[in-house]
């Protein structure tokens, strides 16, 4: 099954991050709030603007984003937790280089 957002939603799978103390225990996904991060997925057309043209959306598929802790909503696929949130509940894309 797939699934494809519509308008300006974009599908985001978690990205677990392994937390580490500074003594190196690593502290199990149990325990703690879920991750922030994740992964797009799929990415709608963008939304209608007032003349009814599309916006384009500013996140791609494989981009890494940063989300609020109850963003989006939480569907199951395939046995996979994923979450579809609008774009603009998305805080910024992650990229390894310095900021823009």
């Amino acid at each position: 099954m797939k699934l494809a957002p519509l308008h300006d939603r974009v599908v985001v799978r978690r990205i677990e991050q392994e937390r580490t103390t500074a003594a190196g225990i690593v502290i199990p996904d149990t325990v703690g709030e879920k991750p922030d991060q994740g992964e797009v997925l799929a990415v709608g057309p963008g939304r209608r603007l007032e003349h009814g043209q599309r916006g384009a959306p500013d996140v791609k598929v494989g981009d890494r984003v940063l989300f609020g802790k109850y963003a989006g909503t939480t569907v199951k696929v395939e046995g996979e937790e994923l979450l579809v949130m609008r774009e603009s509940d998305l805080l910024g894309v992650v990229t390894s280089g310095p900021a823009q």
